[in-house]
């Protein structure tokens, strides 16, 4: 069913034409600027300036003065903390206009927008009560005598976020960053980048010492420039692995540290014993919440083959009751997806699926009556063997997959024939054995009987779903470097 696009909503977009450059909102070295386009109406609703290599010059020239000479990475835990706590309320004071920019630049329904907004809040806030509560300094025996054991900040650190949560991912990166006293350059994503520069905003607002943040929305070009520059200490980067695996190299000519958020094909686990209405809330939302672009999405549904055709039916019938449509109408289950060549994706993706034998046993092709924005049907595939592509490579769109196993023992090793290794679910009236089975799931994040991205505690993948961990003490430390002092 489809609806008409609040445009009313869609003007109340802020268009900006400056950028945050060591806490100062500066003129761009260039006229070049991003359009961004409504996924919903193929319009174009506000314009931000696109940051080049002279800009990013900049910030990191500032981000290095600030952390030789300035004040952030010498302030006490407890100064930090402040500064955190301020970002915080800053963010609050600006969120009902980031979860309306957000709706609008990238697509997703407004509640979703609006549970992504309330996550960062909770980042910023977990951020400052584990700083105050940190170790920086502990005294260890070393034989006879005591040694200093001493954590400092890495430095300069250069965060790439996308587009698809880039509020929630740029606060779970920069405030464990800054929290242990480093300085950064965030470069968001050219799609939707409105929020993030309401983000900007409030860290502008919040207090830091001149140069310790910038905020420069860039394409793919300038941000490897970013990463390349030797001044940067550290690359903190999320998107797609194969991006990933060119950071990683050119972070390694220089042996500079980095963290890497990748890739995911999570399988979800639905064991013979449970039965569906236990499982279908969590299961369904998990796989295609967002259109599907959540990296720690549920998209491999493993299932018992006898019981293969009750749940690919129970499924198809959820699927069927989603109302596609407006972004900002209240009812809207799932919007567009953010961008067209995405739509042009996914649509391959599922060409592939049939070539590859597996049946289409719900949507497949574009919603009716929605001739205007790049909207998909969710979409579901039966009678998938693990070795498909659409089974192995992330599809990155509402599109489930099931894979039906005779045993546990096989669908463990279904779970784990995969390149990813980020999120994941049990499902069983059995907790004993649901836990059972997850740890031997190899993810870096599992549930039993719920799913859930946990980012206040460590997040991160096994194999090529990422490098290192965000969240908890697990993501201050990352930004720290180990330091021992003898004879103290």
């Amino acid at each position: 069913m489809s609806h008409t696009v609040d445009a009313e909503q869609e003007q109340r977009i802020k268009s900006f034409d400056k950028l945050l450059i060591g806490g100062r909102w500066v003129t761009p070295s260039s006229d070049r600027k991003i359009d961004v386009i409504s996924p919903t109406t193929e319009e174009r609703i506000a314009q931000v300036p696109e940051a080049m290599e002279a800009d990013m010059d900049a910030a990191v020239a500032a981000a290095r003065k600030a952390f030789n000479e300035g004040p952030w990475p010498r302030m006490t835990p407890g100064e930090r903390a402040a500064v955190l706590r301020r970002v915080r309320d800053e963010i609050a004071l600006r969120l009902d206009e980031m979860v309306v920019a957000f709706t609008a630049e990238i697509g997703a329904p407004t509640g979703l927008s609006q549970a992504f907004h309330d996550r960062a809040l909770d980042i910023w806030a977990h951020n400052a009560d584990l700083l105050e509560a940190y170790a920086f300094d502990e005294e260890r025996a070393a034989g006879d005598s005591t040694v200093l054991v001493v954590h400092e900040p890495v430095g300069v650190v250069a965060t790439i976020v996308p587009w698809n949560g880039p509020v929630t991912t740029a606060s779970l990166k920069i405030a464990p960053a800054l929290a242990a006293g480093c300085t950064v350059v965030l470069k968001p994503a050219p799609e939707g980048p409105v929020s993030m520069m309401l983000l900007a905003e409030a860290l502008g607002a919040a207090g830091f010492p001149e140069g310790v943040i910038s905020v420069l929305p860039a394409g793919r070009e300038v941000g490897e420039h970013l990463v390349r520059n030797p001044d940067v200490n550290k690359v903190s980067f999320t998107g797609s692995t194969a991006a990933g695996r060119k950071i990683m190299s050119i972070c390694g000519e220089r042996i500079a540290r980095v963290t890497l958020e990748l890739g995911g094909k999570s399988a979800a686990l639905i064991l013979d014993d449970v039965p569906l209405e236990d499982v279908l809330p969590t299961l369904v939302p998990a796989g295609i919440g967002h259109s599907g672009q959540i990296c720690a999405a549920l998209t491999r549904i493993l299932v018992p083959r006898e019981r293969q055709d009750e749940i690919v039916q129970a499924i198809a019938v959820e699927l069927a009751a989603i109302q596609v449509g407006d972004p900002n109408d209240a009812e809207t289950t799932l919007g567009p997806l953010a961008a067209e060549r995405q739509r042009d994706r996914v649509e391959s993706y599922i060409a592939l699926g049939l070539e590859e034998g597996a049946t289409l046993a719900f949507g497949g092709g574009r919603p009716d009556g929605l001739d205007r924005g790049w909207f998909i049907e969710p979409t579901l595939f039966s009678d998938v063997e693990n070795s498909m592509r659409i089974a192995q490579e992330e599809i990155f769109g509402p599109v489930l997959t099931v894979v039906p196993f005779d045993s546990i023992d096989e669908a463990v090793e279904i779970a784990n024939d995969s390149a990813y290794g980020l999120s994941g679910a049990v499902f069983t009236r059995d907790p004993v054995l649901g836990e059972q089975v997850a740890r031997r799931i190899r993810t870096g994040q599992i549930a039993v009987n719920t799913w859930d991205m946990c980012v206040v505690q460590p997040f991160g993948g096994y194999k090529q779903s990422g490098l290192g961990r965000e969240g908890g003490n697990e993501g201050i430390s990352a930004h720290l470097e180990t330091k021992v002092i003898l004879g103290v």
